[in-house]
């Protein structure tokens, strides 16, 4: 056997087998982006493959977490599939811009109209939402359950614990993150103080432009000056 390809060979092996345990893991209901600005509002699109080689997904159901109720939640309608939002009363109103709130999402389900619109295997499919406000920190975990045409439910609310292997069905996970202070430090800007950058970036661009006919005018009257010295100097020695 050739030296290169028995060197190459075993490095090759590993990409297969690599490969082939991350295909399957990666094949989960997940939520997309996983992270979203603390405090705001966000678009997530929860994505659902079908993993079964002869059934396909018929109805897909996902719960939101009871301890971080949302005070807005809004689908977006998903062609040939209808969806229902369930509401939960809360023990403790929460306040929006909107006064209080007395009701959250416990869950939202998304039912394909027909055979011909459901997650047949080997496929996936995307459900968008936008909801907010989000929680000032820490996560969110969106337990989710996949409803099959054979009959069998797979349940995706399982925990994903640091430093422990991944579970074989986790949930969804959205991970808040610390606003951007750029993005406030920018919204923030006050017309007079954009005005005034505007006015100063013109100065400059006058001050620029204006540059080169100065240096003209100067090395005009240099010239001229050493004309009329020479002209003198002449006379003097005549």
């Amino acid at each position: 056997m050739n030296l290169r390809l028995a060197l190459a060979l075993p490095a090759a092996l590993s990409a297969i087998g690599a490969l082939a345990i991350a295909g399957p893991a990666s094949a989960h209901v997940t939520v997309n982006p996983d992270t979203a600005a603390a405090g705001g509002y966000a678009k997530l699109t929860f994505r659902v493959p079908t993993e079964s080689d002869d059934a396909s997904t018929k109805r897909i159901e996902v719960y939101f977490p009871q301890d971080q109720p949302l005070a807005s939640a809004s689908v977006q309608p998903h062609a040939g599939w209808t969806y229902r939002v369930v509401d939960h009363k809360l023990a403790e109103p929460i306040s929006n811009d909107d006064g209080q709130v007395t009701e959250a999402v416990e869950k939202i389900v998304w039912t394909a109209d027909s055979s011909q619109t459901q997650i047949h295997p080997g496929e996936f499919d995307e459900f968008n939402i936008s909801v907010g406000p989000l929680p000032d920190s820490g996560t969110m975990v969106f337990k989710a359950l996949q409803y099959y045409t054979d009959g069998s439910v797979v349940r995706w609310i399982e925990p994903t614990v640091d430093g422990q292997p991944r579970p074989e069905h986790p949930a969804p996970v959205l991970t808040l993150t610390p606003a951007s202070d750029t993005t406030a430090a920018t919204s923030t800007t006050s017309p007079s103080a954009a005005s005034g950058s505007a006015t100063t970036r013109a100065s400059a661009q006058d001050d620029s432009s204006s540059t080169p006919l100065v240096l003209s005018i100067i090395a005009l009257v240099v010239a001229v000056g050493a004309l009329a010295l020479a002209v003198l100097s002449r006379r003097r020695r005549s």
